[in-house]
Formats: C-alpha cells, sequence, structure tokens
C-alpha cells in the first residue's frame, strides 16, 4: 500500500481500481472541461499571508451548517453513481462522514437508495433533490426522505438538462456497465472492483428502479434523465417543495447575483454556490471567483456555501475567507472511496481537516470563525 499524503495521492489509487467509465464519470467536466479546471486552478491563484510569533495553541475548525455541528465547514456533496466507485459506496461513505463529525447528502442518482442509508447510519443525513416531471414520483420521494428522518432537503437546481459530457458519451456510462468487449476486459485488470461488486445486490439506482412509475430498469443515466428531468422548473417549483418539505431547504446550483437574491427571498435555508463541479455550463466561472460577490450581496441573509475544485483544506480556509460558511466536496471524497473504500473517505476528510487546522495556524488564527479577507496577500484574491 502506498503511502498517502494528498487527495492526490488517492486519485491516482482510484484511477487504478476504478472501471475506466465510473472513474471518468466523476473525473470529467463538460465540453472542453475548462471549468472543471478553473474550479482547481484558481484556488491556486490566491496567495496566503504567513503570520509567527502567535499563539497557536487550542485550535478548532467546528461550526454549525444548517443548525448541524461539523468538525469543519465541509459536507459530502450529493455525487450520482457513488455506489459504482466502490460496492455499497453511499453507505461507507454516509459512515464515514458520520464517525468524522461532518454532514453527508445523498444523491437522488445514487445506487444505494435512501432506506439503505437510514438503515446503516445512526446520524441523520442531507437528501437531495432533482425535480422531475413525473410531480407524483418527486412527492413519494420527499415523503420517503422525511420516514428516513432527513435533516435537509438539497434542492438542485442547476440540472434541468444535461450538459454534454464527451468521456461519458465514449464509454457508453451505464449501471451496471454493459457487457461489451471493451468493458469486459477493463474490468478484468479490476479485479477488487469486481470482487466487491458480486458480494453486493445494489447495482443500479436504488432511489428511481422500482419507485418510479414503468421503471423496472435502469441503465442508462443519460436517457433517463432526458427523458425525466424537468427542463421547465422554475422558482414557483421551489415554493412547491419547500411547503411540501417543511425542513431545512438548502438550494445548489447558484451561480449568478440574481439568482442569488431569488434563492434568498425563496426562504431557503442555505444557497450553494456551484457550477455543477464544471459538468454543465463550461466557460462559466469557478466556483471561487463567483463566491465573493454572492456572499457579500446575500451572506447576512441565508448561509452561503460553495463547492467546486476543493482538493484541500487549504482551499476548505480559502473559501471560508471569502465568504462561505459551509463547504461541499465530491471529487476529494470519491477518489478516497475508489481507492480505499470507507476507508478512504475517512483519509480523504482527514487529510482536508489537517491541512485546514495546519493553515488556519500558520495564517494566525486558532478559530476558524476569526477567519475573513485579511488572511490574503492583497491583489491576489476575488473580491
Amino acid at each position: 500500500m502506498p503511502t498517502i499524503t494528498c487527495i492526490e495521492d488517492l486519485r491516482v489509487l482510484a484511477q487504478k481500481r476504478v472501471p475506466r467509465m465510473f472513474y471518468d464519470y466523476a473525473d470529467s467536466g463538460s465540453w472542453t472541461e475548462s471549468t472543471y479546471r478553473a474550479n482547481e486552478a484558481d484556488f491556486q491563484k490566491i496567495k496566503l499571508r504567513q503570520r509567527v510569533a502567535v499563539n497557536m495553541e487550542n485550535r478548532s475548525t467546528a461550526c454549525q451548517m444548517v443548525g448541524q455541528a461539523a468538525k469543519m465547514p465541509v459536507a459530502i456533496a450529493p455525487t450520482g453513481l457513488t455506489g459504482m466507485q466502490h460496492a455499497d459506496g453511499e453507505i461507507l461513505a454516509a459512515r464515514a462522514a458520520e464517525k468524522f463529525g461532518i454532514p453527508f447528502t445523498l444523491s437522488t442518482m445514487s445506487i444505494c437508495s435512501i432506506e439503505d442509508i437510514a438503515a446503516h447510519s445512526k446520524a441523520p443525513f442531507w437528501f437531495q433533490l432533482y425535480v422531475m416531471k413525473d410531480r407524483d414520483f418527486i412527492e413519494r420521494l420527499i415523503d420517503r426522505a422525511k420516514a428516513a428522518n432527513c435533516s435537509a432537503l438539497m434542492l438542485t437546481l442547476d440540472l434541468q438538462i444535461l450538459g454534454q459530457r464527451h468521456k461519458d458519451i465514449k464509454n457508453g456510462l451505464s449501471a451496471p456497465p454493459k457487457p461489451t468487449l471493451a468493458n469486459i476486459l477493463n474490468l478484468m485488470t479490476k479485479p477488487r472492483w469486481c470482487l466487491g461488486m458480486l458480494g453486493t445486490k445494489r447495482h443500479s439506482f436504488g432511489n428511481i428502479v422500482g419507485h418510479a412509475k414503468g421503471v423496472g430498469d435502469l441503465s442508462s443515466l443519460s436517457s433517463w434523465t432526458a427523458e425525466q428531468f424537468d427542463p421547465a422548473l422554475s422558482w414557483a417549483d421551489v415554493e412547491w417543495i419547500k411547503k411540501r418539505w417543511g425542513g431545512k431547504l438548502i438550494i445548489k446550483g447558484i451561480m449568478d447575483v440574481e439568482d442569488a437574491r431569488l434563492a434568498r427571498d425563496s426562504g431557503a435555508d442555505a444557497m450553494i454556490v456551484s457550477n455543477h463541479g464544471g459538468r454543465q455550463l463550461d466557460g462559466a466561472l469557478s466556483s471561487i471567483e463567483a463566491l465573493p460577490a454572492m456572499a457579500q450581496e446575500v451572506g447576512k441573509d441565508i448561509e452561503v456555501w460553495m463547492d467546486g475544485g476543493i482538493r484541500s483544506g487549504q482551499d476548505v480556509l480559502k473559501a471560508w475567507a471569502l465568504g462561505a460558511r459551509g463547504t461541499l466536496i465530491g471529487r476529494s471524497f470519491l477518489y478516497g472511496l475508489g481507492a480505499m473504500g470507507e476507508a478512504g473517505v475517512t483519509k480523504a476528510l482527514e487529510i482536508i481537516h489537517k491541512e485546514l487546522d495546519l493553515t488556519m495556524a500558520f495564517c494566525g488564527h486558532t478559530r476558524i470563525e476569526q477567519v475573513g479577507p485579511h488572511i490574503f496577500v492583497p491583489g491576489t484574491y476575488p473580491a
């Protein structure tokens, strides 16, 4: 086993162990992938001020996200097909998040179902909702999340239509993978993954198959989403969902100040500055570039979070300093999951927390709430 010191080490190991189509699904963006790359690269442009001879004892990165205590301002993002990175992946990630002390979010497009997570997790978790044309199915999804004691509903607004992801098309993405010659040859090089999948019954979309009308089998993500995701989604639907849910509501996918105002006015408890990991509109701003303007505009009225490009605790600290009161990680935990299962997710969280803690100390602070833009070298950060 190689020595793991950073998220990149986990990524390299995951690439070796996860079948190509599922690794590529996680590690790719839409079209030219320029926004996907910018999400990471723009963090690196921001430079930190190192402080010395300050008391660095008794540090704490603890915070709250929509009233839920967290060891650090990080939650597990909702990611589709997580159970294809590793057998029972959502269950393992939820368990790791619970033990570590941060929130976990389950995607509508998960392999493990809402009920699976509820059966294997003692802590309340969040459920992420996509709006489908079949409103009866949506109502039942919301009711299932209530029955599972989910503590917040995360409504994703930026996937009314699916961005074109070239790698998924070329790989013929499906869950489970279709038995083509190319897939069989690739799977032969991933024995650890195959053995894991032989030991679980969860191979397709657990929240949909057997629950949506007429869906007894769902192998193609793209064909079903093209038929069911609702391009007519509006803020009126947000109001309807908020009333139907009745609990904490988080809105995900905000990249414009005007939309940030609408999210605030909707009565949501939090909004996430997010370009869907660079998987939807290619050529959009990176999330960290978009964050400050929206945090300044609405941050006193609604919790502002962000996701996209976070690969280290330093990235988390930079996002907090620019106004995010929470962050979500997707690929960083998926790399850990694909590399080493639950232990890999735990390792990813440990890495990010240690980097956050040490960087905060080097910048002269012992409490996350003390951190602001003053930790940056002037002229190197978006304002």
